[in-house]
């Protein structure tokens, strides 16, 4: 997984028109992709799409970023991303590990919390 491969990941996240978004998707998950974070354990394009969808609504406004952490080996990588208001402080800090199928899509993301809005 590239640092390019990253940014296309975040921008799907960051993408608001939900047919633009069930389209990339589509292009940069596998069928089966699973996707587990501590709010959601969901499998294939829609399940994926619908993830983000929740997400999008619970932070209107704020923007995924990269954070400072990437590092890839054998198809796999993890990499830290902020939600916030562009260009400020970030709101969330999360941590993903990805793992690729052979065609250079995304498999599998399992996602960590690091830092949330208290309720």
């Amino acid at each position: 997984m590239t640092a390019e491969l990253v940014e296309r990941y975040l921008a799907v996240w960051n993408e608001t028109d939900p047919t633009t978004r069930a389209k990339a998707v589509a292009e940069l998950w596998t069928e089966e992709a699973t996707y587990t974070d501590p709010l959601a354990q969901v499998s294939g394009h829609a399940g994926i799409a619908a993830v983000i969808e929740g997400a999008r609504g619970m932070f209107p406004g704020l923007v995924f970023s990269p954070g400072e952490v990437y590092d890839a080996h054998h198809g796999v990588a993890r990499f830290t991303w902020h939600l916030g208001p562009a260009g400020e402080e970030p709101v969330v800090v999360g941590f993903d590990v990805v793992e690729l199928a052979g065609d250079g899509r995304i498999a599998r993301v399992l996602g960590f919390l690091d830092r949330v809005p208290a309720a």
